[in-house]
């Protein structure tokens, strides 16, 4: 996630060297194509092998690439209950804040957690197996008196977009 600095100026914070267009590139690709091969994104790039695959170490090691993992179809797996969810807590000190985040970090069924302005503290994504399963966690989380006030359900019916890549390339762009 990022915070509230610039991706620029994240970019110089964590780099030792600034990233140019070949780096952004390579970033791009990654993120849709992991399991590419040394030698197909050196040639995408237009880099030989040695100095393509040093820059790739480079990025990794300076955590511009946290992990690569493979993406899941979920609609092949079953039927599952995507769910939005509003929250907003009852009062608003930093422990208020912390102890609801905690508890969320532990909530395996929670895909992200976005603290939000403008009315809501947050904004939550889970996967469930149905509606019940999705109710019995949220009574569970309530339970455990974390802060919730009021939480709002929206029950997905239709996922239109879900595109897990950065448009590095268009928001680096100036």
């Amino acid at each position: 996630m990022l915070n509230s600095c610039s991706v620029k100026q994240r970019m110089r914070a964590k780099s030792s060297a600034p990233l140019d267009a070949k780096d952004v590139r390579i970033l791009e690709i990654v993120q849709t194509q992991g399991r590419i091969s040394k030698k197909a994104l050196a040639d995408a790039i237009g880099l030989s092998l040695t100095p393509c695959f040093e820059r790739l170490r480079r990025l990794e090691r300076e955590g511009f690439i946290e992990s690569y993992r493979g993406v899941i179809d979920a609609k092949r797996m079953g039927t599952f209950v995507w769910v939005h969810v509003e929250v907003t807590l009852a009062r608003h000190r930093s422990t208020d804040f912390a102890r609801f985040e905690a508890a969320i970090t532990l909530l395996p069924e929670v895909l992200s957690c976005d603290a939000v302005g403008g009315g809501i503290d947050y904004v939550l994504l889970m996967v469930c197996r149905d509606v019940a399963h999705y109710q019995q966690l949220i009574d569970e989380l309530l339970g455990r008196e974390v802060g919730v006030e009021t939480y709002f359900t929206y029950i997905v019916t239709k996922r239109v977009k879900d595109v897990p890549v950065i448009p590095l390339g268009l928001l680096l762009s100036r």
